[in-house]
């Protein structure tokens, strides 16, 4: 059925001369593919500015070290544990566990206590955040999209750039943005739908600000290819692209500094923004919020501070400059098969290390807010996420010895690479752990015998120093959320705005108690994406889920099911040894046991509006919501009853008006270069595009995949105009 929106539309100005191409004039330029194993030539640039890319190394020396004695005390104390009498091979395990996981949580320690001190002297000091010279430079804005919710995209694209005109009306700085939505969508439904976006945008601006539109027809290399092929195509014209995601939002001010501060700094390559999540509905997303905008400037405004000029980069909500990205930035493919060759899936960390390692800067703006983005609903949605990200990072095992990266560059990716590792060497600890202990429970001690014995030496452990050492592990674990709390509890404002202080005191018993049951399931989710991984398996690309996280039980418990097996299996393991030390694990296997229900309570949202009504886990922007988020939910109605008829094939098919804005559109890429390489699918519709009899019958035999190639492929199209709509019983060959 056709859309009320394709009649106006038709019955209006056409929208392409309304509002220009789709598309911009090309300037090509190379994006060369960076060579691993050494510089490029010419490379590391010399700095326009004298210390335009130094850091100052007493930071690195204040966080690094502290964080590397606390860790050696701690291993230190660990031994001494153990050494009451011989060290066996078995707590020689636990040992060299506990020291790579508290590593890992003392460097989060130590950047988070600098990320405090930060804060909190910002209260007595106030700092401009503003730079004052007038933009000149030409910024790209992407909006790279996969097979998402079209009213969300593009109406977030029109609220954000109409905002900036309004922002910027006495100085009309809004004209050197040229605001771009890049689809990688796959699902033809979705990509038609995208179209009509599109034109309605280009109405509703009604030529106040630049908005372009490109659907490519393959999506190699995912999002890092689609940024790419801007970059080859397009940006040329521009000298910085803000790169955004498909749930980005950023407020006016925000964008402009960005790009003035990129102006203003002829030495940066890359200035990544610390986002804070908003309009989530479920528990799980308002719990993600909540602990976002709390403890996450605790600990990334710590990384800022220490870091300094080799910042990293998270994908999105950031700003690059063209000419280091086109130069420095090209990714490899690396040999073999996924998961840990072919495409580098976590291009982010990669591309942050490239444009460090050429000589330009890389920055985080700890100190500028108002960048916005969403989370996952729920736990499954959380795990599907995830199990791209691990599979991302431990790729980054192939980049470590890229030669000339920065070693805080190489910090970055271990870092990536451990958040995804921990959680097996969490595992491995509690199992050992459990083995110590029903080992002591009940193996008889044997000192001098002759006979076989697997533990042949009886452990004896110092309990007094294991209990306080637990308690500084414990603190060091949870000092982000501490520091956060602190933070927040002393400022009275941001208190009274939330509902008092009690009332803030109860989110962060809620957040604390939810994530508690939750860790333990996460970290089973992330052992087995790493044993997936580790075994070969491919992660896929499958488009998020952004608001509704809610599934049928039936598929719950099928997600959950070894999460409470193991949860039952553990406890019989420290049921062997006493009740006691089941007691003690019961705060880590109580979320296992109730894996099922408190999943789908964390994703139901009902359960998220109780809980919202109730003023919990609120945040300063769920209680006053910027305008910016006012103005796109708004916007978003618009589009979304715009678009409760959308385009078919079908449609485009009978209306020659329909077909022409929908040419219109489509990439100019030639669809097949003669002579080249013909792939299955392209294959595959060329022969039934050919062989059909009829429009009927050709559109009955195409699958989505086909669907998707034919809309992107103007010859095909043509061949397909051409064909009868319906073909006569002695127009059919029968095969005998």
């Amino acid at each position: 059925m056709e859309s009320r929106f394709s009649h106006s539309l038709i019955e209006e100005q056409h929208p392409v001369l309304e509002g220009g191409a789709a598309m911009p004039p090309e300037k090509p330029q190379p994006m060369p593919a960076q060579d691993l194993r050494k510089l490029s030539k010419g490379f590391p640039r010399q700095s326009v500015n004298p210390n335009g890319v130094k850091s100052k190394v007493s930071r690195r020396l204040l966080v690094v070290g502290s964080a590397s004695a606390i860790s050696l005390f701690a291993i230190y104390e660990m031994l001494q544990v153990f050494s009451v009498a011989s060290v066996t091979p078995l707590e020689y395990l636990v040992l060299a566990l506990f020291a790579i996981n508290f590593c890992w949580i003392a460097l989060a320690f130590s950047g988070g206590v600098a990320g405090f001190i930060n804060i909190m002297s910002r209260r007595f000091k106030p700092r401009s955040n503003t730079t004052e010279e007038l933009l000149t430079d030409k910024v790209a804005v992407l909006m790279p999209t996969y097979n998402e919710s079209p009213d969300r995209v593009f109406s977030a694209v029109e609220t954000m750039a109409m905002r900036l005109v309004e922002y910027t009306k006495d100085t009309q700085e809004h004209q050197q943005f040229s605001w771009f939505i890049l689809s990688d969508t796959t699902d033809p439904d979705i990509a038609l739908a995208e179209e009509q976006a599109f034109w309605l945008l280009r109405k509703r601006v009604a030529g106040k600000v630049k908005v372009y539109y490109r659907r490519r027809r393959k999506n190699t290399a995912r999002k890092s290819g689609n940024v790419a092929d801007f970059c080859t195509r397009w940006a040329g014209h521009y000298e910085s692209m803000l790169v955004l995601d498909a749930d980005s939002l950023m407020q006016s001010h925000c964008i402009l500094e960005l790009a003035k501060r990129m102006q203003a700094d002829p030495d940066a390559g890359l200035i990544q923004t610390i986002p804070y999540l908003v309009s989530g509905v479920t528990v799980l997303a308002r719990l993600q919020q909540f602990a976002a905008r709390f403890y996450g400037p605790v600990i990334g405004t710590g990384l800022a501070w220490w870091v300094q000029k080799e910042g990293n980069f998270w994908g999105h909500n950031a700003i690059i400059r063209v000419k280091a990205f086109v130069e420095c930035a090209g990714l490899p493919t690396l040999k073999g098969k996924p998961p840990f060759g072919g495409h580098i899936l976590s291009h982010d960390f990669v591309e942050a290390a490239l444009i460090r390692r050429s000589g330009w800067s890389v920055k985080i703006a700890a100190d500028l807010p108002g960048s916005f983005e969403e989370c996952p609903p729920s736990m499954i949605d959380m795990a599907i996420r995830d199990r791209r990200w691990c599979q991302g990072n431990l790729q980054h095992s192939r980049i470590l010895p890229t030669k000339g990266l920065h070693w805080i560059n190489r910090l970055h990716l271990v870092t990536g690479i451990m958040s995804y590792l921990s959680s097996p060497f969490w595992l491995f600890l509690i199992l050992f752990g459990l083995a110590l202990a029903l080992q002591a429970h009940y193996i008889r001690p044997e000192y001098f015998t002759d006979q076989f014995s697997l533990f042949p030496k009886w452990p004896v452990m110092d309990s007094d120093r294991a209990l306080r050492l637990f308690y500084i592990t414990m603190g060091i674990l949870f000092a982000p959320k501490i520091f956060g709390s602190v933070l927040l509890l002393t400022d009275s404002k941001q208190c009274k705005q939330l509902g008092g202080r009690l009332k803030v005191s109860g989110s962060i018993l809620l957040e604390i108690i939810i994530s508690a049951l939750i860790a333990p399931i996460m970290m089973f989710i992330h052992c087995g994406a790493v044993f997936s991984i580790l075994s070969g398996q491919d992660s896929g690309w499958a488009p998020q889920r952004r608001d509704d996280g809610s599934l049928p039980w039936k598929d719950v418990l099928y997600r959950h099911r070894w999460h409470m097996i193991l949860g039952i299996v553990l406890s019989y393991l420290a049921y062997l040894d006493s009740w006691i030390l089941v007691a003690w694990l019961s705060p880590a296997l109580l979320g296992l046991w109730i894996a099922v229900p408190l999943s789908m309570a964390t994703a139901s949202q009902k359960v998220g509006r109780w809980v919202k009504s109730k003023k919990l886990l609120a945040t300063p922007e769920e209680i006053e919501p910027p305008q910016l988020i006012l103005a796109a939910a708004q916007a978003r109605k618009a589009y979304e009853s715009s678009l409760a008829q959308i385009w078919h094939l079908p449609s485009l098919l009978e209306r020659p008006e329909l077909m022409e804005l929908h040419m219109a559109i489509m990439d100019k890429l030639p669809t097949h270069i003669p002579g080249g390489q013909i792939e299955a699918l392209d294959a595959i519709a060329r022969v039934k595009v050919h062989e059909a009899q009829s429009q009927r019958q050709l559109l009955s035999v195409l699958d989505n995949k086909e669907r998707s190639y034919v809309l992107g492929n103007p010859l095909l199209l043509q061949i397909m105009q051409k064909l009868p709509k319906e073909h006569a019983d002695d127009d059919v060959i029968s095969i005998c």
